[in-house]
């Protein structure tokens, strides 16, 4: 019996080239296998193509809500952005399809997994992390890192011998990942960043701020305990919500990322990312926050929130130090729960209002009226006492003079 490997599949150029490789290097049986996170019509004619170039099935395991409900909706709440722009939209789904693949591979007994990531990305590291997290005993075989083809142009061209159609044209071969919470655009021009991206010609989700329309969008989000639970005051999932508010995102210029990042293998990449709906997600759920919680959870939680999007960035998501800062985080979030309105134009996202039946806003005490609550008398003892060491020392340095 022949052995197995499984590959995780996307129908894209590497993959492509990937299938023939492994039955040519390994003679193995090759079961490619594609979790749908969200790419929409790129999984239009995918299981006749995994086939034709040699695969003996495909399974395409839609995940969509799981995705989102237990990965995304964690990362909103910890208010994590990787290096402050990125809303880590590969990041989050990467572990999730390496669990499922390592999951079928158990199923079908295989001997092996296989990746299309490269030698030199971040993608590697997630996919390879959460193998060895469900599957340890399995092999990983990582073609980038062992096969002679250097570039995509020689996977282009090893496709081309074979008689197998390329997936894309040479011209437009950036590199791109889609989920149901991003696109991301790498590659080609893009690798140089003084280069401005020709965003006409790049953005699939959106469009730029000013081709935006001239009016305003307004739109409410409601929040239950940090989850998002409706939209223009409807009730929905949060997938179907995320999907609403891509669209109404993109049309109004709404999350369009250009960074220089850098990637967990120490070299700097630039990237263009286009997350709408993700955008106004994290923005909402912000600015309730900033009603519901106290002062010193905030500022703790802002600490949490950047190493918690360094460990989704570098794919250890299975490990007992994102656990624990997720089970401090749901903690943080039983009071989050609330009335976002925002305005969406050109490109911006504008607070219109927020309420929350846990605001910690006193109207009373914030006024400049005097209120029962606060006497300004007070005031004097507390700066006293506060500015106690800035008094001591001052006079200190008198002294020396």
């Amino acid at each position: 019996m022949k052995k197995k490997v499984v590959l995780a599949y996307s129908g894209g150029l590497d993959t492509t080239a990937i299938i023939p490789w492994l039955k040519e290097n390994y003679d193995y049986e090759v079961i490619a296998v594609c979790v749908d996170v969200g790419q929409g019509n790129e999984l239009d004619g995918l299981e006749e193509k995994a086939l034709e170039t040699g695969a003996s099935k495909l399974y395409i395991e839609n995940v969509i809500d799981e995705f989102i409900d237990e990965y995304a909706v964690p990362t909103i709440q910890a208010n994590a952005v990787y290096e402050g722009k990125y809303l880590l939209g590969t990041s989050m789904a990467r572990p999730l399809i390496g669990k499922r693949i390592a999951e079928i591979a158990i199923r079908e007994g295989a001997d092996a997994i296989c990746h299309g990531a490269t030698g030199k990305g971040n993608d590697q590291v997630r996919f390879e992390l959460a193998i060895k997290a469900i599957a340890p005993h399995l092999k990983i075989i990582a073609p980038w890192r062992i096969w002679d083809l250097k570039s995509r142009d020689d996977a282009l061209a090893y496709i081309k011998e074979r008689g197998i159609k390329a997936p894309m044209k040479k011209k437009d071969s950036y590199s791109r990942d889609r989920n149901l919470w991003h696109l991301s655009h790498e590659g080609l021009d893009l690798e140089d960043p003084s280069v401005e991206p020709n965003y006409d010609y790049l953005l699939q989700m959106g469009v730029t701020p000013e081709n935006a329309p001239d009016k305003a969008t307004y739109i409410t989000l409601d929040f239950v305990k940090g989850v998002p639970t409706k939209l223009n005051g409807e009730s929905m999932k949060v997938s179907t919500m995320l999907d609403k508010l891509n669209k109404i995102g993109g049309i109004n210029g709404i999350g369009l990322i250009d960074i220089v990042e850098n990637r967990l293998v120490g070299m700097k990449s630039r990237g263009v990312y286009e997350t709408p709906g993700g955008s106004i997600l994290f923005y909402a759920h912000n600015e309730l926050e900033y009603l519901c919680l106290d002062k010193q959870t905030i500022a703790y939680k802002s600490q949490l929130s950047i190493k918690f999007a360094e460990l989704v960035y570098s794919g250890e998501w299975f490990t007992p130090l994102r656990e624990a800062l997720s089970a401090f985080v749901v903690e943080t979030q039983k009071t989050v729960t609330g009335h976002v309105k925002l305005k969406l134009y050109k490109g911006n996202i504008i607070p219109a209002g927020v309420t929350s039946p846990y605001s910690l806003y006193n109207e009373e005490l914030s006024s400049f009226k005097t209120g029962d609550l606060y006497n300004h008398k007070d005031a004097e003892g507390f700066i006293n006492l506060f500015g106690l060491p800035i008094k001591v020392r001052a006079m200190m340095q008198q002294q020396e003079r």
